[in-house]
């Protein structure tokens, strides 16, 4: 088989950025990205796209409607596809067994029942969704249940690896592209055309070919690592904040050692995000049902010390401002779970937030991508809070920070935006209840300027001085 045409079913953050990088470097393939909801393909064929992703746009205004295609038109696109990519939602379960730690893989089996269906021809299927070990076995068995007379599927893992806020540059140079098959000599030359595509502009050395079970499991072991590094400095920051050291210089002193480097050594208020926390939890569960109880301790510790860290931060916020926020007013600077995306999944933020609503505080809000529905959605939703119209009252979001921190009693920062690295602190300072505090949770502030401004300023991992208090004594200036 020559891959002439892919179909990728899903158009979400993982679906459409990889269809969007195939098209672009793979000219003479026509691929169609398809989903069930009109309103988001309908957002993919507008000019304000789903998702936020720097260099996106441009790739999509490129190709679209020369190789690349946005529809609803499910049933002709797997007609005429060689290869499907299912890149479909993978919750976590909410209800029955496993809730809050299994994937719920409905959606898998949807598309693959949807394929089965429509299929007349022989197809590469490739799960590129994040699912748990052995779920490619699961899809073949529903393809295989419901094979019609000469139709033959080759199933492929080739799970992504991509860092919401640089997906593209992760897309176009990549590490490595894992790809997983069946050890037969027809899933082997599955496996040659798919490596085949991404050969177009990934060298073939960075192409790591596996069995489908190796596939699944590397990326839930990928994004289990990643966050256990950062659980791991997070939990050293508190142990910096009681001694009087600095995490950042910890971390860069760790970091040097060549056997461990600095990468996802930044201390903060937590990951967030789509993938660690969910993947993190899927291992856990896996290995609860592999009779593993150690190993699921071990992991499941990883989720925990995250929670902690949200917990300790916002508890320290609390108990700056006298041990009672009930009645004061809080800005909250970004609400997307990292920089360069309008991202909420799971992001500290909604903790934060959730908290400081409970103890009774007013929020005010700014983040430059999330959408103001977006933020009301995620304070509202049944999991946050039980009453969603006292919570709308409590919240307000600003359009600029300026606007968003005035009259406000502390700033809360969430998320590491370069913007908010460059605001006049001295023009917010002069505009809020004093005394005025700065809680940044990500460490990017130029934390002495904020407490020569006369800021109270609180960090992770480190112990800040405070800020000079100036009195008058007999007509004289005194400083204490």
């Amino acid at each position: 088989m020559v891959v002439k045409k892919i179909c990728c079913v899903g158009a979400g953050y993982v679906g459409g950025p990889t269809c969007s990088v195939i098209a672009l470097k793979c000219p003479e393939i026509h691929v169609t990205v398809v989903d069930l909801s009109k309103s988001r393909i309908d957002q993919w064929n507008s000019d304000k796209l789903p998702i936020y992703e720097p260099g996106l746009d441009e790739i999509v205004k490129q190709c679209r409607g020369r190789n690349l295609f946005f529809s609803t038109d499910i049933e002709t696109a797997i007609l005429e596809a060689d290869l499907i990519f299912i890149s479909v939602n993978t919750p976590t379960k909410t209800i029955g067994n496993g809730k809050g730690r299994a994937p719920d893989l409905k959606y898998v089996e949807g598309a693959a029942r949807m394929i089965a269906e429509i299929a007349q021809s022989d197809k590469i299927v490739v799960e590129k969704s994040t699912v748990p070990v052995r779920a490619a076995e699961s899809i073949l068995k529903i393809l295989s249940a419901n094979q019609k007379p000469g139709v033959s599927y080759q199933i492929l893992s080739n799970p992504e690896f991509l860092a919401e806020g640089t997906a593209i540059n992760d897309l176009i140079n990549a590490d490595r592209v894992l790809i997983g098959g069946e050890e037969s000599p027809k899933g082997k030359a599955a496996i040659e055309e798919l490596c085949g595509i991404y050969e177009h502009w990934i060298p073939r050395e960075k192409i790591f070919t596996t069995n489908t079970w190796s596939s699944e499991l590397s990326k839930l072991a990928a994004n289990a690592m990643l966050a256990q590094r950062i659980s791991s400095i997070n939990s050293l920051s508190a142990v910096c904040e009681a001694t009087g050291a600095d995490v950042s210089e910890v971390a860069t002193a760790v970091g040097l050692d060549s056997r461990i480097g600095s990468k996802f050594l930044q201390a903060s208020i937590g990951f967030g995000g789509s993938c660690f926390q969910k993947d993190i939890l899927n291992l856990v569960y896996i290995c609860e049902c592999l009779n593993l109880p150690e190993v699921a301790a071990y992991w499941q510790q990883v989720v925990d010390m995250n929670e902690y860290q949200k917990s300790r931060f916002t508890a320290k916020v609390i108990q700056s401002l006298f041990n009672t926020v009930s009645g004061k007013t809080v800005t909250i600077l970004g609400f997307a779970f990292k920089k360069n995306t309008g991202d909420t999944r799971e992001t500290p933020a909604i903790h934060v937030a959730k908290t400081l609503l409970d103890e009774g505080a007013t929020l005010k809000i700014y983040d430059p991508k999330v959408e103001e529905d977006q933020i009301y959605y995620d304070l509202t939703h049944p999991a946050v809070c039980e009453s969603p119209e006292t919570v709308k009252k409590a919240i307000s979001v600003y359009h600029d920070a300026y606007s968003a921190c005035e009259n406000s009693h502390a700033i809360v920062l969430c998320t590491e935006w370069d913007e908010f690295k460059t605001l006049d602190y001295h023009k917010i300072y002069h505009v809020m209840m004093k005394p005025a505090y700065v809680f940044d949770g990500r460490k990017i502030l130029d934390h002495q300027t904020l407490i020569d401004i006369g800021f109270h300023v609180q960090t992770i991992g480190k112990t800040l001085q405070r800020p000079l208090l100036t009195r008058f004594c007999g007509g004289n200036t005194c400083m204490h």
